[in-house]
């Protein structure tokens, strides 16, 4: 679990140099869907992008950037497979690694996806028709950020109740040293049974043993 932290930290910090570029990475777009004769609909899906990347790139800049997010999309894709895997069984952030697959098929339409507080990245874009543009596009790294931090959490929480006394191997060593203490008062109880019935036996003989009670002084004779 510790690595799959150390390469989502990665993952973070990647995903930071792209915010830091999402002008660049909007104006790539800007140009390539005109080139693309494609600016009457907002960017619906992946695969609309990288048909971008390849067919309508006329400079570095934008093939560079362009690049860069699906590269990134990519990264995150393995990196929620990879959490899946560690799951052991346990299925505790399913759902979440579920909901980013589905996002990140080439062919989901992420064009209503709104990035909520606290981030920002929609309202960084230039006016509302920009915002209906590119609003999903912009938001769907955050939104797989965030299901990712919350898969960790979910994972981290299962392996520590897993670790916690009342789990499974600790239970039973708590059984078998209660049984072993209830054997122990079992026997020590028989032993003392034992013992006190001998007492009680051996005071019965003496008892009979004993000639009966006679009050002093007088002494009669048969």
């Amino acid at each position: 679990m510790n690595d799959a932290k150390q390469t989502f930290k990665e993952l973070e910090q990647s995903c930071k140099l792209l915010y830091q570029q999402q002008m660049t990475f909007i104006n790539a777009l800007e140009r390539t869907r005109e080139n693309a004769h494609d600016r009457i609909k907002p960017v619906r899906n992946l695969e609309q992008v990288r048909s971008y990347l390849d067919n309508y790139c006329n400079n570095s800049t934008d093939r560079r950037i362009l690049s860069m997010f699906l590269s990134v999309c990519a990264d995150l894709t393995d990196f929620s497979v990879n959490l899946a895997e560690l799951q052991s069984g346990t299925k505790a952030a399913r759902d979440i690694l579920e909901e980013n697959m589905n996002l990140l098929n080439p062919d989901n339409d992420i064009s209503g996806l709104r990035a909520k507080y606290p981030h920002d990245v929609v309202n960084h874009l230039s006016c509302d028709e920009a915002k209906n543009f590119y609003g999903g596009v912009v938001s769907l790294i955050p939104i797989l950020l965030d299901n990712l931090r919350e898969a960790i959490s979910r994972m981290e929480k299962t392996q520590s109740d897993q670790k916690q006394p009342g789990s499974n191997g600790l239970r039973t060593k708590e059984r078998n040293e209660t049984n072993k203490g209830e054997k122990n008062v079992t026997q020590t109880t028989g032993v003392q049974t034992m013992v006190s019935q001998r007492n009680n036996t051996k005071r019965g003989s003496n008892e009979l043993c004993r000639p009966a009670w006679r009050p002093s002084g007088r002494i009669h004779t048969i």
